[in-house]
């Protein structure tokens, strides 16, 4: 899944050595080193492209800008984090909220463009004070809750797309479910990118894809690339949503370290990770793909490849910005049936609402006490429930009222709230 890390622990593996200008680069051929860009091409391939056809982006777009932002990242880390960035599932529910409700997506674009100066924000303050104030401002009582809402909010979203045709979702998910607890080797990598595939088929078999975008489409094109336009109201409903994904780029840079070996906080720091997928996300949103983050499935491959070279990511990110120019291959993925999208979005919603629950639980969060339940309470009721309060020409609703009613009511209310 995209997102399978420890939310909320900001502090680096006990085992991690400490930073060094080792960048665990490898010399092997040419063709070898194609081969393990092109695995982890294929690890980020199925969420990356999954977050446009949700949200009516373009594929195409999403993986050139998956592909320029890693390479943008890398430069401003100093080329020796081995990370891959991808589209970001957590921004989903708001981008499709603007766009219903403004009629035109570039408008979703815009708020992606401020939720990605936040990270520029954070960036500079974790530099002055620390990544103390991070822990303070999100911790798991306030992540936990607020990654729930993002999956649940986005549960109706799924099972209206299956309900349009439940045997073909159906078929996916027990695909899924297969792939990821059953099969060995390759195809337990790749869940979602199987179920699709599955999926896909029967639905040729069951003669429901239209193959006229196949035909009509030429071989090679420009993406369609769009530019976005800015309204208060479109920012306040989007914007929000880096305040939890901030926390979650710093679970993913602790995985990734304590993967590699390497101490990430200390060098390049974290300040600068959050600057280059603060970037990234901005020059997605200026060219109309998703926001972007960091890719816990390409760290699962470093962990089984156990070859740590950035190179190497730096490759796959040139390969799916090739692949972007391929318009005959985004005509196919435009061809994928909505029951098939609906029943892999059905297993990934859930997820994430599941790693929720789970930092609650491994961060021990205790319950009986009244002021971590009000907390929870808070942040679930008023994101689920679609909650909104306008203020001026701003409007915060949702996940973004959530959110920052959570961190507020972390702050304030006091730890001796029981008797």
């Amino acid at each position: 899944m995209e997102k399978d890390v420890i939310f909320g622990n900001s502090e680096p593996a006990n085992d991690v050595s400490s930073a060094s200008n080792v960048t665990h680069r490898i010399d092997l051929p040419a063709s070898k080193r194609f081969l393990l860009s092109l695995q982890h091409f294929v690890a980020m391939f199925g969420a990356t492209v999954l977050v446009p056809l949700l949200t009516g982006l373009d594929p195409l777009v999403a993986l050139f800008t998956a592909g320029l932002g890693t390479l943008v990242f890398h430069f401003l880390t100093g080329g020796i984090v081995p990370v891959f960035l991808g589209s970001s599932f957590a921004f989903i529910a708001p981008v499709i909220l603007v766009k219903e409700k403004y009629g035109d997506i570039r408008y979703s674009l815009g708020g992606i463009v401020v939720a990605g100066s936040v990270y520029l924000i954070f960036s500079l303050v974790v530099k002055l004070l620390g990544t103390n104030i991070v822990k303070k401002l999100f911790p798991p009582v306030v992540t936990g809750p607020m990654i729930m809402v993002i999956g649940l909010g986005l549960s109706p979203v799924a099972v209206n797309m299956a309900s349009s045709n439940w045997p073909i979702a159906f078929v996916v998910i027990i695909t899924v479910i297969a792939s990821a607890t059953i099969f060995k080797g390759f195809f337990s990598l790749i869940p979602v990118l199987t179920g699709v595939f599955v999926g896909y088929i029967t639905s040729i078999l069951s003669r429901i894809v239209d193959f006229s975008p196949i035909v009509n489409a030429s071989w090679f094109s420009i993406p369609n690339f769009t530019f976005p336009k800015f309204d208060a109201g479109a920012i306040s409903l989007i914007a929000p949503v880096a305040f939890v994904t901030v926390m979650e780029h710093i679970g993913d840079i602790t995985t990734n370290g304590a993967v590699v070996g390497k101490n990430f906080f200390e060098k390049p720091g974290i300040h600068r990770t959050l600057l280059g997928d603060g970037l990234a996300t901005m020059i997605a949103g200026l060219l109309g793909g998703p926001a972007n983050t960091t890719y816990s499935e390409n760290t699962g491959v470093l962990a089984i490849t156990k070859v740590y070279d950035p190179s190497i990511l730096r490759g796959a990110a040139l390969l799916a910005m090739l692949v972007a120019f391929l318009s005959k291959f985004g005509a196919v993925l435009q061809t994928i049936p909505t029951p098939v999208i609906g029943g892999v979005s059905l297993i990934l919603f859930g997820m994430i609402a599941s790693i929720g629950v789970r930092t609650l639980v491994e961060a021990k969060v205790d319950f009986s006490k009244s002021r971590n339940l009000i907390i929870a309470a808070l942040i679930l009721t008023l994101g689920i429930g679609g909650a909104s309060i306008k203020i001026g020409v701003v409007e915060l609703k949702g996940m973004a009222l959530a959110a920052i009613v959570g961190i507020i009511a972390n702050l304030v209310i006091p730890e001796k709230l029981e008797k």
